[in-house]
């Protein structure tokens, strides 16, 4: 076998790098979902306090200004082809959902709860940690 072919096969039989996921980084991504769902799919605001320490949260108020700015911005850079804001009226007023004009506003997603969920999870991450330990601290309880 020569050098390359040899350095081709090193190449093919490689095994991807270990994946190093603790339980806490699978409760971290689980809190994460679950807080994130309660954002975007149930309107609820995402509260937690640690013993001896000021309340924290997420409030629908956040996320509904985070994707506000984003939607401006979209608009402004002429990311926004459709009159998408005037089809979402609209249907609002008529009590419909209207997810393509949303989709057009916010931008593609693949996340599981679409860019709304993306610009939750971003508010939320910075909290992920304090809500393990506020999680732990009331077990101990």
């Amino acid at each position: 076998m020569n050098a390359t072919a040899l350095a081709q096969s090193e190449f093919d039989n490689r095994l991807p790098p270990p994946v190093n996921e603790t339980p806490r980084d699978f409760a971290r991504e689980e809190w994460l979902y679950n807080a994130t769902e309660q954002l975007v799919r149930f309107g609820q605001d995402v509260k937690l306090q640690r013993r001896l320490r000021r309340p924290q949260a997420v409030t629908v108020a956040e996320l509904a200004l985070a994707a506000d700015e984003l939607a401006n911005a979209r608009q402004a850079n002429f990311e926004v082809g459709t009159p998408a804001l005037g089809w979402l009226l609209i249907a609002n007023n008529c009590g419909r959902a209207d997810k393509e004009s949303t989709a057009e506003l916010l931008g593609h997603s693949d996340h599981p709860f679409g860019k709304l969920g993306e610009i939750a999870e971003a508010l939320l991450r910075p909290l992920a940690d304090d809500a393990l330990a506020a999680q732990a601290e009331d077990e101990e309880l």
